[in-house]
């Protein structure tokens, strides 16, 4: 056989190893990161947890510096002030000094502030502390849907649901564990030691999988006024994480108050919220294929108002509970969707479009409910859960309307 002969045998063979290699490449690049998509988790989870782990301690702080509802509104805040002047800058934060350093001060700074409100009973210091809570989970939340974006995309396949879903997770062990801590006779800071560990130690284990950078340039990404559709779907999100915000904040302050339930057990009913939105967001992919993202706005809108209208309305803390769970089966996939809308727009880049939904996303659970606490102040809590069920019914009006590409 001629060295010719081989030669013009041997170019199939390569070109068949040649096609082969990028298959071959993906599958070894999918192979290497299961570590990434556990960090990621991780992340969700640590941000849930140390969410839920301040709603027990919210009627706490009440009682022991002597807020009414109005300076405890004041009071709440402090933590949207923190999360809404870091957000926009987390991008850029992780893309000079690295996601992991500063993931790791947003973890330190959390923890921190955390033990600092199972303590303190000063204004003052409340609200540097309560400040510092929201700098330090607004740096996380911004960066662990970085990563999931990236993560996301490298798999090729759908996971922010599951991603959402662990966050979830997270509430719920963050609640009912430390109600759990609290009726074994642990003390508010004992407590809250053990959530800060939880947290550390869930940090440490998600640190090497987590990317070295989160955004396609060098400087994060880049941060946008929300306009036009941007604007619609991000006021959208402002209503549904205002509805998550009034839970986290005012649950607990409304079934001691309102039902007479003993702060020990304050934090059912966050944990019955936060443990139908687990289930709801663990089957959620499954859920919008059968019915359609629109119809999953529409009717998650109309299922969460009419679950508050329940919660308010039947004097019975049974009730409340029960009331608390459906509202989060209803707003359960209505974020998720909308995110997905945000970056399926063709007008906006997802770099802008997503970050800016995002932050007016989360004025709604972190600036919303300081409002509640105002308007509680001027009329009564359950009027103000009341405005808070009109306005998911305006949610699912908007949304049937047909005028956002959902």
């Amino acid at each position: 056989m001629s060295p010719r002969s081989l030669s013009a045998r041997s170019v199939p063979a390569r070109s068949k190893i040649t096609r082969a290699a990028p298959a071959a490449l993906r599958a070894i690049a999918r192979a290497a990161r299961p570590a990434e998509t556990r960090a990621t988790r991780l992340l969700f989870l640590i941000v849930g947890f140390g969410v839920a782990a301040w709603a027990p301690l919210v009627p706490l702080v009440k009682a022991r510096a002597g807020l009414d509802d109005g300076r405890l509104g004041l009071l709440l805040l402090c933590l949207g002030i923190g999360s809404l002047a870091t957000m926009p800058v987390a991008g850029a934060l992780a893309g000079r000094f690295g996601t992991r350093p500063v993931l790791a001060v947003a973890v330190f700074v959390t923890g921190t502030a955390l033990m600092v409100l199972s303590r303190a009973a000063g204004l003052p210091v409340l609200a540097a502390a309560l400040t510092g809570l929201g700098i330090g989970l607004g740096l996380l939340d911004c960066l662990m849907n970085l990563q999931a974006v990236a993560v996301e995309r490298r798999a090729e396949r759908p996971m922010m649901s599951g991603f959402h879903g662990l966050y979830s997770l997270g509430c719920i062990l963050g609640a009912a564990g430390f109600s759990a801590l609290l009726s074994l006779g642990l003390t508010p800071a004992a407590a809250t030691l053990g959530v800060v560990a939880a947290i550390a130690a869930a940090f440490l284990v998600a640190l090497p999988g987590i990317l070295p950078a989160v955004a396609d340039g060098p400087g994060g990404p880049a941060f946008a006024l929300p306009r036009g559709p941007v604007l619609g779907i991000g006021l959208l999100c402002f209503v549904v994480f205002l509805t998550e915000g009034s839970a986290l904040d005012w649950s607990g302050v409304f079934l001691i108050q309102e039902r007479g339930l003993d702060p020990a057990r304050a934090g059912l009913g966050y944990a019955a919220f936060s443990l139908t939105m687990t289930a709801g967001r663990l089957s959620g992919d499954a859920l919008v294929r059968r019915i359609g993202r629109r119809r999953i706005v529409v009717l998650g809108a109309l299922l969460a108002a009419a679950a508050l209208g329940l919660a308010t309305a039947v004097p019975l803390w049974p009730a409340t509970l029960l009331g608390y769970a459906l509202v989060g089966a209803g707003c359960a996939n209505i974020v998720p969707v909308l995110f997905t809308a945000a970056g399926r727009l063709e007008t906006v880049p997802a770099v802008l479009a997503i970050p800016a939904v995002t932050t007016l996303g989360y004025a709604g659970v972190l600036a919303g409910p300081a409002a509640i606490g105002l308007l509680a102040h001027a009329t009564s809590l359950t009027l103000a859960f009341l405005a808070v069920a009109a306005l998911l019914l305006a949610v699912a009006v908007a949304a049937g309307a047909g005028r956002l590409r959902l």
